[in-house]
């Protein structure tokens, strides 16, 4: 996600992956069919990189990338690895929900019986690892065969105290797998790859950098996360309004081509003032100064080393690893018959872009482009919903794609509109706002207007709680 820190890891990404409460929702995820129309997926560009590569494979985060790739093509969203945060070759169990689905329990019904038997698995490792502590490293005692399974992990160790370092509350995590999800977007990313890699040649970018939105989002257009990221590359509001238009009729972030062509900048810039791609990257995920810090402190520009040795407050597990599931992202990726056998690709983007001369109704767009609303909702998913609900105008200038062989419809049937369906400005009326007075929260607000606290919050991209006296939220209909 575009200049964002914190540590939990995914919308393929980086909202659902590393919180428990996540995982047990993506444990209920059904497995995608074959797609209607869906085409097979063909080998895919880039080439596979030698040592000169931009993005090169430091042999120092191996251990991470193997992980990572294990993450998206062997696990599904339906099994769970207990791991060490910092040795992730440490994988102390993997608890399978498969069967679960076949059960006859409900979704909330596996939901909690997952998120339990998580915590609890925790737990049980942590006492295990605690129990070793104390049998010191030659355990007399006859060990069970899980405390021989994990102690075993630690045969090469030589630190005293490894076993009890490792039972600390911030060194075992639960990550999902996201075979099925991966696959699923390699599926979708074909129908956005010919443009955006056109669009990362044309800057003189790696077109490798094309396949980040695989760790980002999954290709997931309407991916929003809790913090406020949206679409394919999961952009934060505040960078996204640098490159593209987002506001209350449009926002750009969701729009794969529109944000692919903010991302091949923001990206570039990264690159200019870090010099690296492997901290140009990494700097996509925890913000281009804090790896200028980063690099300023450790005093190197290696990022193997900087991952290990820099201990800045919101660098944690999220940043540590971004690269690291880059690469196995594009390893994946590009050997994906082997993970996942035959895939269907979408079909390429086919379509053609029209200038909006003046305000109008999306239905007055949908009429004068001679197709329905739900192809061109789906075309220009950067569109609000207020605007596909006729509650504020498509935006004057806006670009709007449209189907290929529309355009000169469009022209020809836009120079018919009678004036009362074209406007100067746009609708005012139909966005409510209200200005934070003393005292006030978002439970308050949204009781006042019969909303609730969450949509507010997901209106006007809020991390939970945080209004502030004088500000101006927008109030979703209700």
């Amino acid at each position: 996600m575009a200049t964002r820190r914190w540590n939990q890891v995914g919308s393929c990404g980086r909202v659902q992956r590393g919180a428990v409460a996540c995982t047990a929702w993506l444990l209920v995820v059904g497995m995608l069919g074959t797609f209607l129309g869906a085409r097979p997926v063909r080998a895919a560009a880039p080439e596979g990189r030698n040592e000169s590569s931009p993005i090169p494979v430091p042999h120092g985060l191996q251990t991470q990338v193997k992980f990572w790739k294990d993450i998206f093509g062997t696990y599904s969203t339906r099994e769970v690895v207990i791991h060490d945060t910092e040795h992730l070759n440490r994988v102390y169990a993997v608890l399978d929900f498969r069967p679960l689905a076949e059960s006859g329990l409900s979704d909330g019904e596996i939901a909690a019986f997952a998120k339990t038997k998580v915590e609890r698995e925790k737990e049980r490792v942590r006492a295990i690892l605690m129990r070793l502590h104390q049998l010191g490293p030659h355990p007399s005692e006859e060990l069970t065969d899980e405390e021989r399974k994990i102690w075993a992990l630690f045969r090469n160790v030589k630190e005293p105290s490894a076993f009890l370092q490792a039972a600390a509350e911030d060194r075992i995590r639960a990550q999902t797998g996201l075979r099925d999800r991966f696959a699923a977007g390699v599926e979708v990313s074909r129908r956005y790859l010919p443009e955006m890699e056109a669009i990362f040649q044309r800057e003189g970018l790696p077109i490798e950098l094309t396949r980040l939105p695989l760790v980002e989002s999954c290709f997931n257009v309407r991916a929003y996360s809790k913090v406020g990221a949206a679409g394919i590359w999961q952009f934060m509001p505040g960078t996204g309004r640098l490159y593209m238009q987002v506001d209350g009729a449009v926002d750009e972030r969701r729009d794969p081509i529109a944000s692919t062509q903010a991302a091949a900048q923001h990206l570039k810039r990264n690159y200019e003032v870090l010099g690296s791609w492997p901290l140009a990257i990494t700097a996509y995920n925890h913000g281009r100064a804090g790896i200028a810090r980063a690099v300023s402190q450790v005093g190197t520009t290696d990022v193997v080393e900087i991952i290990h040795r820099y201990h800045g407050p919101t660098f944690k597990f999220a940043s540590r690893n971004f690269y690291a599931e880059f690469l196995a992202a594009l390893d994946v990726e590009r050997h994906f018959a082997d993970y996942f056998g035959d895939l269907h690709g979408h079909s390429p983007l086919r379509s053609e872009m029209v200038r909006v001369p003046d305000y109008v109704s999306f239905q007055t767009l949908v009429r004068v482009t001679d197709t329905d609303a739900g192809t061109l909702a789906d075309l220009n998913p950067a569109l609000s919903g207020e605007v596909l609900g006729g509650k504020l105008y498509v935006p004057k200038g806006y670009r709007a794609r449209v189907p290929e062989g529309a355009a000169d419809t469009f022209d020809v049937r836009y120079a018919s509109l009678p004036a009362h369906q074209k406007f100067s400005r746009q609708r005012a009326s139909s966005v409510l706002t209200h200005r934070v007075k003393r005292g006030q929260t978002l439970a308050t607000i949204a009781k006042r207007y019969g909303v609730t606290a969450a949509a507010i919050q997901r209106r006007n991209n809020l991390r939970k709680g945080q209004v502030r006296v004088g500000q101006s939220l927008i109030i979703p209909s209700g």
